[in-house]
């Protein structure tokens, strides 16, 4: 049965962290897959990235219309030029939003759960949710795109 994990809040420094490489999707991946979907659903997130369960691997889980899809190593391989302004908020920065620029769409290469090597193409929501989550595993996040002058207090470390 999966179960919710409880999430990483910032400043928790597994969040800075670039998260290492998945070896091999084993039993363990596995259930981590279904616990980082059933954790997102709970939370009403679009995607987390295994770094906010405290865990320092590049692993995703985002939703979509057919429930949550499990990214393992994923990896974009190209963005598109045009770039477009959207609210972000982020599980790790509970009650923030913050307004990012993202490529509307990208091309991206991953593993699923079987271990099957994936290419997608996104655009729009899915696209931004990728790139967001991406962003987890190389311990980047939205405040992040923001000026220093336009962060609250308690993110300006």
């Amino acid at each position: 049965m999966p179960k919710i994990l409880p999430i990483k809040i910032y400043p928790d420094k597994i969040l800075r962290q670039r998260a290492a490489t998945v070896k091999k999707i084993d039993k363990e991946i596995k259930r981590l897959i279904l616990d980082m979907g059933k954790t997102m659903l709970a939370k009403e997130g679009v995607g987390l990235a295994a770094p906010q369960v405290g865990l320092s691997i590049r692993l995703i889980v985002v939703n979509t219309k057919d429930g949550p899809l499990a990214l393992v190593n994923p990896k974009i391989t190209r963005k598109s030029w045009s770039k477009e302004l959207g609210e972000e908020g982020c599980l790790s920065l509970p009650d923030f939003l913050a307004n990012v620029k993202r490529h509307k769409k990208i091309n991206a290469i991953y593993e699923d759960a079987a271990g099957k090597k994936i290419k997608i193409k996104a655009e729009g929501l899915l696209a931004r949710v990728i790139q967001h989550e991406v962003d987890h595993l190389n311990g980047v996040l939205i405040i992040d795109y923001l000026k220093k002058k336009d962060l609250p207090e308690e993110y300006k470390k």
